[in-house]
């Protein structure tokens, strides 16, 4: 699976019941989209498109920071109004 992270090289990698998500996706918010090559709505629709398919009870694993879910990341303030 690939997502796009920070920058479009980022990637997410799905391993049975978890997904490494690197600089992608965090608990309670998103990667940063303020550096070099970095873009908001590639980030979004990535995680919206790819990452949000997943079941609800896959744990995600950031880069760095808290493991979180698929499901309690869906209401991340960062992802709402975005289709």
């Amino acid at each position: 699976m690939i997502s796009v992270g920070t920058k479009s090289e980022d990637n997410a990698f799905r391993e049975l019941e978890t997904v490494f998500v690197g600089d992608t996706l965090f608990a309670g918010s998103i990667g940063r989209t303020d550096l070099p090559g970095s873009s908001y709505e590639m980030i979004v629709l990535s995680i919206k498109h790819k990452l949000m398919k997943l079941p609800d009870h896959r744990r995600v694993y950031p880069g760095h920071g808290e493991p979180s879910t698929i499901g309690k990341e869906g209401k991340n303030s960062f992802l709402q109004g975005i289709s």
